[in-house]
């Protein structure tokens, strides 16, 4: 009988996004190229134990992928492993699942293992590495909060998305006249509300990183109107602190897991409504900038980051993520990336940008507008 040959795997934790799949072709094309067999586990890092999931990856069913959001593994961001709860809380994996995980590699003649995903699923890679098992990472995203890599994919796509929304609000808006509030993801980063804001002509962005004011939004509003115009845009990340502290969610008390934001928007809309005595409207985009079809940026990212997992794995080098330091694709220590989230400068050169065009952040000094309570 002949041996069986030495293998690369995939798989794709957390949250889906936009380039999941490019990285999947960009792994199963280099890894075939090298002499190794593919597998994908399916849905996420659940595929690993009892009872195990996988499926054979080749030329032939990854040929069309390219183009395709999602994820043809697919992925669960809850399940028996688990590294990150509460609000960002680390807490350890049961040995015993790392066993299992271990064994099914060993049974499979896994050479490698490579683990796509963000910040919670990387902190299992980390776990899995540290139990011995040949782990490297490759960094997803749409919030683009992973420390060590200048971008992550999905980003540029979710940016994309919500950008467009914001080409679509500005006519209702202006025919209206009315204040138009857009919620858009970012837990603990405001990249894709800076980015979208700034590339949507945004008058108001509420991000995690600047305290902001409902005094000051009004005043935005307010000041826009003497000079005439009559409609204005919010955009406000759903992580974005509410003023006197906390995040809006609907997570039941006591629920070991992240918690799930969302809601922001329509507070800040009520809020609006009563202070400025105006009608002001809601989106929320919500999943809609996790799916569809990855920008040409995303899909040469997660191409380039595939590609290069599989050379780590082919030289070795377990325990470590594919990163982007422009122009280059290299290679950092897991751990030392998921050390520190990367969240937006409040002194960077965007929010600069933004604020020399008129931009408000919700921190200006301004006079109040309304008898109603911040916090």
């Amino acid at each position: 009988m002949a041996a069986r040959r030495p293998c690369i795997a995939v798989l794709t934790g957390g949250g889906d996004c936009p380039g999941l799949n490019a990285v999947i072709r960009a792994v199963v094309k280099a890894a075939l190229r090298l002499g190794y067999d593919c597998i994908g586990f399916l849905r996420g890092y659940e595929g690993l134990v009892d009872p195990v999931s996988y499926m054979p990856l080749d030329r032939q069913n990854t040929a069309e992928i390219l183009l395709r959001g999602g994820t043809i593994l697919g992925s669960t961001n809850k399940g028996r492993f688990t590294a990150l709860v509460g609000e960002g809380e680390r807490v350890r994996i049961d040995p015993e699942l790392l066993s299992q995980a271990a064994d099914t590699l060993r049974r499979l003649s896994v050479t490698g293992l490579v683990c796509v995903g963000g910040d919670g699923s990387l902190s299992i890679a980390q776990q899995l590495h540290e139990h011995g098992l040949p782990v490297v990472g490759v960094p997803k995203t749409i919030d683009n909060d992973l420390g060590s890599t200048a971008f992550t994919f999905g980003f540029d796509s979710a940016v994309a998305t919500a950008t467009d929304a914001l080409d679509r609000l500005h006519t209702t808006a202006a025919s209206h006249e009315r204040v138009m509030v857009l919620e858009v993801m970012g837990r603990h980063a405001g990249w894709i509300a800076l980015h979208a804001g700034i590339a949507g002509g945004g008058d108001v962005i509420l991000i995690p990183e600047i305290p902001w004011s409902f005094a000051a939004v009004c005043h935005q509003v307010r000041a826009r109107e003497a000079e005439g115009r009559r409609s204005t845009l919010v955009v406000v990340a759903e992580g974005a602190q509410w003023p006197g502290g906390g995040l809006v969610h609907d997570t039941p008390a006591g629920e070991k897991r992240q918690v799930r934001l969302g809601g922001i928007g329509e507070r800040v809309a009520a809020e609006l409504t009563q202070r400025l005595d105006r009608e002001v409207r809601t989106v929320v985009l919500g999943h809609l900038q996790r799916g569809g079809t990855p920008t040409p940026f995303d899909r040469m990212l997660a191409t380039q980051f595939g590609a290069h997992a599989v050379a780590l794995v082919h030289e070795g080098r377990f325990g470590e993520m594919v990163r982007y330091r422009p122009p280059h694709i290299e290679g950092v220590p897991i751990a030392d990336a998921i050390r520190e989230l990367s969240v937006v400068d409040p002194a960077s050169s965007a929010v600069r940008a933004a604020r020399a065009l008129g931009v408000s952040f919700g921190d200006e000094t301004a006079a109040g507008c309304g008898a109603a309570a911040e916090g």
